[in-house]
């Protein structure tokens, strides 16, 4: 034991307060370590005190456990008396002083054991001892070290720390009580003390409604349907009773004084405990209302066909879920044509309802979105039921509703009774053979119908196999949903078509609209055709814009129309307000005028061209006769594919008038045999190394091989490196590539439908290579112009834009040229002024439009 130092009283001064706090630090070290097992036990039973495991588990159970953690305090107590010791004086000065540099406390304790004679030996040594006193000034009193861990390696004490958290969060200090009640006669005393009862009215769990205890309620209570009650009976057996009038249970005097009562609310009455301490409450019941839901405004069809309708659904404590039950309205369909025989039998088709993923279910608004177009029943009348459920399982309804099941429409002549008869097909299983006659009959000549041979023949695949379907046996189910299928892709490929071309597809964009307004087509769907115009618009001007790079300029040889990018906006945006207004022949009108201004429209440059293509320009062209090509190419392995059928029924396929020719052949097929694009392509004559006798498989892939070949020589030429676009058309170009080795891989297996695949994959490659390639290409135009104010041949630093027009005066965009003759002018303004005449004499008018009207005349 370490010998206590003799201080001076000076320093002893100094050290009380550090000395005091170093002694208690040293106290809770040592009562940490040898009474954590005594804390942890004690902590550990009022957790589960408090957490009422003495009201669940049973009695002899609870008497065990306590007999147990009685004993286990009872030796922890006793463990850790024999080890706890108080610390000395001693002990605090040892553990201070190793705290400071050298142990100062010691030193100053210390006397000079020689040279006491010596008078230099004695002032050294008291330098010393005051050197060591300003040291021990300077002490702090050293923290205690209250870790256990080397004691308690498996953590106990905070296994009974996080117990005594979760008995604070969810349990009670009065749940300590009832440990009394176990004791013998404890029973007595608890009555005495009070209600030997306690209970809970827990509400559903999707209310979110807090549980209810009873002991803290009024006489009169109302809870919502299906709150559950629970009841603990404590004391002598048969000493207290529950008498309830709100479940359905039957009477059972030994139930009523079970130690444990629950029950379910299912109607309003009354909870009694009889007995001493009991209570009585009269429950009120409150229902739980079913949900709602209506329908706010009518169907309407989006962009691209959607269905759209919003509804609005409510419940008190929310909605779980919810659908839409679609069927069909056989009374409002006009049954005449294909429609006249009985329908096939097909289910409902339901819709679940889109609910909010967060938030309040309880009164919401939603929008019913989803896409029927391909389904039988698209665009014929229909009868929706809304229904949503809560969580009692309660079911709302809307009232029936009847509306056109909107889908896409087609306005192509052809698309339309191709679909009419996929409709019709799909109706019922009868309209088989009539189908395949209107399809032979409207595709009697197909060079009036059809932009490309291939879209024919896929017919024309389509037509015997629904004739050889109905031949022997009616037309099975798998056949009709195939041949739908079929029907369904060529109608929109008729309606959309390959619009890789910007000036087909601005054509395109221009009869869709003029059908859309012919048949009367709504406002969402004219908003969704004007779109689909500009975009093509946009696309054919940066066309234009692409192509007049490096191009020599022409004159033209006559009076040219001319028109700036913000003229033809207002042009369709007054196209768009017509219609908007139900002005269709106006608008149609006015829309033949942007068609003939396109079709006029010259692309012009400066003067300083010389008639030679710039190399980003020369590699478009080669990549568009590739895409050509490729097309033809596509359209001969279609054509071997349809003889792959029809190798044992010769003379399926031939049109009427066509003496035999194969389709592409010199017959009445589209182009003559010819696509566009293909004189001089490869395959068309003989191929190298293709003999007389070799067969027209090897000749394809003969063909795919040299057109891969072609385009492996345009990307290593390919303009545009280091751009962002420029590498987007490089990566474009080797799938196309690899495409084109798949096709070729297949041709040469005679596997000409895997070949189809891989073409149409090269194909779409090739067009977002052609497309990335025009990008970069107008990314560099634009970085060369810039900083450029002058040309050779335009010596006032101007040049005509691409549509060939001077730039206007005063630096300002657009042009100071007319956008018609002087003769347009006057009979477009004659022409006005008759319809300004007409409509202000018209009495079907408003009588403010007739007042604006004839002011206009007055003016003009």
């Amino acid at each position: 034991m370490t010998a206590e130092p003799t201080l001076p009283e000076a320093a002893r001064r100094g050290l009380r307060r550090p000395l005091a706090m170093t002694r208690l630090g040293l106290v809770a070290e040592r009562v940490a370590r040898t009474f954590w097992p005594l804390w942890t036990l004690l902590i550990l039973a009022a957790a589960l005190l408090m957490l009422g495991v003495q009201d669940t588990l049973p009695l002899e159970v609870v008497w065990m456990l306590g007999v147990a953690i009685v004993a286990n305090v009872i030796w922890a107590a006793s463990w850790g008396v024999r080890r706890f010791s108080l610390p000395t004086e001693a002990e605090a000065l040892d553990r201070l002083d190793r705290t400071l540099p050298g142990r100062p406390i010691t030193a100053i304790s210390d006397s000079q054991a020689i040279g006491g004679a010596d008078s230099a030996s004695r002032a050294v040594w008291e330098a010393h001892v005051l050197r060591m006193a300003e040291r021990v000034r300077s002490a702090r009193a050293v923290r205690p070290d209250l870790r256990v861990s080397d004691r308690d390696p498996y953590a106990l004490r905070y296994a009974a720390l996080l117990a005594l958290a979760i008995a604070l969060l969810f349990g009670s200090i009065l749940r300590v009580g009832s440990i009394a009640e176990m004791a013998p006669g404890g029973g007595g005393q608890a009555a005495a003390a009070g209600p030997s009862w306690e209970g809970w009215i827990e509400p559903p769990a999707y209310t979110g409604l807090p549980s209810l205890y009873l002991a803290d309620l009024g006489e009169s209570v109302e809870v919502p349907e299906g709150s559950s009650v629970t009841l603990r009976l404590y004391g002598e057996v048969d000493s207290l009773h529950v008498m309830e009038t709100v479940s359905a249970r039957a009477g059972d005097p030994e139930a009523a004084s079970g130690p444990v009562q629950s029950f379910e609310i299912t109607q309003p009455g009354r909870i009694e405990v009889e007995g001493r301490g009991g209570r009585s409450w009269d429950i009120a019941m409150a229902p739980d209302a079913p949900p709602a839901i209506t329908v706010t405004e009518p169907a309407e069809r989006a962009e691209g066909g959607e269905f759209r309708q919003p509804f609005q659904a409510s419940d008190d404590f929310g909605v779980t879920g919810g659908r839409v039950t679609i069927t069909l309205d056989t009374d409002a369909i006009e049954r005449r044509y294909g429609l006249a025989p009985d329908p096939d039998p097909r289910d409902p088709i339901v819709v679940d309802l889109p609910l909010p993923i967060s938030g309040d279910r309880s009164d919401f608004t939603g929008t019913l979105v989803d896409n029927f177009s391909e389904h039988p029943w698209a665009n014929l009348p229909v009868t929706l039921r809304y229904e949503v459920v809560d969580a009692m399982g309660q079911t709302g309804a809307s009232e029936p509703i009847s509306t056109p099941l909107h889908g896409l429409r087609f306005f192509d002549p052809m698309a339309q009774a191709i679909i009419e008869q996929r409709r019709d097909l799909l109706w019922t299983r009868e309209n088989a053979r009539r189908v395949s006659q209107v399809l032979r009959a409207v595709s009697f000549h197909p060079e009036d119908a059809f932009p490309s041979q291939s879209l024919f023949l896929r017919l024309r695949v389509a037509i015997r196999r629904l004739e050889a379907g109905i031949a022997d046996t009616p037309l099975d189910l798998e056949r009709q949903e195939e041949i739908a299928a079929a029907l369904w892709d060529i109608a929109n490929e008729l309606e959309y078509g390959d619009l890789s071309d910007a000036l087909e597809r601005l054509r395109r964009a221009q009869e869709r609209l003029s059908e859309a307004m012919e048949n009367g087509a709504d406002d969402a769907e004219i908003a969704e055709l004007m779109q689909e115009l500009r975009e093509a618009m946009d696309d054919y001007m940066r066309q234009l814009a692409e192509q007049s790079q490096g191009q020599e300029q022409q004159q033209a040889q006559g009076e040219m129309q001319e028109i700036t990018g913000d003229q033809l906006q207002e042009m369709m945006d007054r196209i768009q307000e017509l219609m908007e207004q139900g002005r269709m022949a106006e608008a149609q009108e006015l829309l033949d005028q942007l068609n003939r201004m396109m079709e006029n429209m010259q692309v012009t440059q400066g003067q300083s061209g010389q008639g030679q293509q710039s190399p980003g320009q020369q590699s478009m062209q080669d990549l568009q006769e590739t895409l050509r090509d490729q097309q033809g190419l596509s359209d001969d392995a279609f054509q071997d594919l349809q003889e792959q059928f029809g190798q044992n029924q010769p003379g399926e396929g031939r049109q009427p008038g066509q003496q035999g020719q194969q389709p592409g052949q010199q017959g009445q097929q589209p182009g003559q045999g010819q696509q566009p694009g293909q004189q001089g392509q490869p395959g068309q004559g003989q191929q190298p190394g293709q003999g007389g006798e070799q067969g027209q498989g090897q000749s394809l892939a003969d063909r795919q091989q040299a057109l891969r070949n072609e385009l492996e020589r345009q990307r290593g030429n390919l303009p545009g490196a280091g751009s962002e676009a420029g590498d987007a058309a490089r990566d474009a170009l080797d799938r196309a590539g690899r495409a084109m080795d798949g096709a070729e891989d297949a041709l040469r297996e005679r596997d000409y439908a895997g070949a189809l695949d891989r073409q149409s994959e090269a194909m779409e490659a090739l067009r977002e290579g052609i497309r990335n390639l025009g990008e970069a290409l107008a990314q560099e135009q634009q970085q060369d112009g810039q900083g450029q104010a002058s040309t050779d041949g335009d010596t006032q630093g101007q040049q005509r834009d691409p549509l060939g027009r001077e730039p206007a005066s005063n630096g300002r965009i657009g042009s100071d040229e007319q956008l018609l003759g002087q003769d347009d002018v006057y009979r477009r303004a004659e022409e006005l002024l008759d319809e300004i005449r007409r409509r202000s004499g018209d009495q079907l008018r408003p009588e403010e439009e007739r007042e604006y009207l004839r002011r206009l005349l007055d003016r003009f």
